[in-house]
């Protein structure tokens, strides 16, 4: 009589490859392997173009904010100039708060009644 035996048809061609197609296999670990750097190293290089792009938007903002700061910086500077001169060349001072006069005109007076003399 004739006896079957039952195999697992993964086991055999597990085996079958093991002993029979070590090359292959191989190759096709490496070829997997070289898949996955593939697309760990696209992802990366994503990332890094995504970064850069938001670098190079924030060195643009930071460019315009540095020109505004320059013009800032030439406007003060010449209202430093106006009043360095007025003090120098036209002997002006501030005056002190209970030195100050204020002037009325009359007819603001009439025509926005009393409240600016209250």
């Amino acid at each position: 009589m004739t006896s079957y035996q039952k195999y697992s048809l993964i086991q055999l061609i597990g085996t079958d490859l093991v002993h029979n197609a070590k090359i292959p296999l191989i190759l096709l670990f490496t070829v997997l392997l070289y898949a996955i750097l593939v697309v760990t190293t696209t992802y990366q290089t994503r990332l890094l173009t995504a970064k850069r792009e938001l670098l190079i938007l924030e060195r643009n903002a930071l460019d315009i904010e540095w020109r505004n700061l320059i013009l800032e910086e030439k406007v003060l500077s010449a209202h430093q100039r106006i009043a360095t001169i007025a003090r120098k060349k036209l002997k002006m001072q501030y005056v002190a708060p209970e030195e100050e006069k204020i002037v009325i005109d009359q007819s603001l007076l009439h025509r926005y009644g009393n409240k600016y003399t209250q």
